[in-house]
């Protein structure tokens, strides 16, 4: 099927963000990771060197590098050696392998990003923010893994976005960009500044048993995509501000997203 739809629609680029992303599915089904994000990167590069695409762009994460101490000199850059630590990272790590293999091997175009964690509209309610933003409106308690102390890098969607177009036409074949917001933050940080947004208690908050593997941090250093001419828009106190408005007023999307299939993962 896919090979048979580059034939019709004659693409010029493929810029490939499908992937199965959520650490924690990754822990209780790690199969469906490899399927995904191994088997379905290889067979869109098959079809992409088949087609002779102008261009591939694979969008992968920061998680393939490993974590960081806390120390908050150190960040990750496109130097960093991989050492994925949970099996979703470590099928986005086989994924950035084979497209580098695809380009060596048969000179594939392309491109990787590696992006630091991003949150905004229509951010499914799985992960950390829309979680939160969900809980909280709901009066419900807000599970927060260990201490809450783990950090990672907030990076707006629309950020991202616009580093991924800049990538796909002035990125330099071959090379890898990491993309982060400059906006470092411990999961409880997070979490406390949707309450506080929300007008609601602390209270709600409730430590959980730690998430295996936990990797304590990510920060990127973004700046070789910087000499790019790309800039962060959103810093994070106004990128969280947008995006827990647009929850409050999209209740109605939410409510309908956590229903079946999504309520028997979280009860699970």
């Amino acid at each position: 099927m896919i090979f048979s739809l580059f034939e019709k629609e004659q693409f010029d680029y493929i810029v490939h963000f499908a992937a199965e992303s959520h650490v924690d599915r990754s822990i209780t089904d790690p199969g469906i990771f490899v399927q995904t994000n191994v088997i379905g990167t290889q067979v869109l590069l098959e079809a992409a060197r088949r087609a002779e695409i102008t261009k591939f762009v694979h969008v992968s994460t920061d998680e393939v590098y490993g974590e960081l101490d806390f120390d908050p000199t150190t960040f990750f850059t496109e130097e960093t050696p991989l050492k994925p630590n949970s099996p979703y990272s470590a099928s986005k790590a086989s994924s950035d392998f084979l497209v580098q293999a695809y380009h060596h091997t048969y000179g594939l175009p392309m491109s990787i990003t590696r992006c630091s964690n991003n949150y905004g509209p229509y951010h499914f309610p799985e992960k950390l923010i829309p979680l939160t933003i969900l809980r909280v409106l709901n009066d419900e308690k807000v599970p927060v893994y260990g201490d809450g102390q783990n950090i990672r890098d907030w990076l707006h969607v629309l950020d991202h976005c616009a580093a991924i177009d800049l990538v796909l036409h002035d990125g330099l074949d071959g090379e890898v960009y990491n993309i982060g917001g400059h906006n470092e933050r411990t999961n409880l940080q997070v979490v406390k500044t949707i309450i506080q947004a929300l007008g609601k208690s602390e209270e709600l908050i409730e430590f959980v048993e730690d998430r295996l593997g936990h990797d304590k941090r990510y920060a990127i250093d973004p700046s070789k995509l910087e000499r790019l001419g790309w800039k962060p828009i959103f810093t994070f106190e106004s990128g969280i501000h947008q995006t827990i408005q647009w929850n409050v007023e999209n209740k109605d999307w939410l409510d309908r997203i956590i229903s079946g299939q999504y309520a028997q993962y979280i009860a699970k």
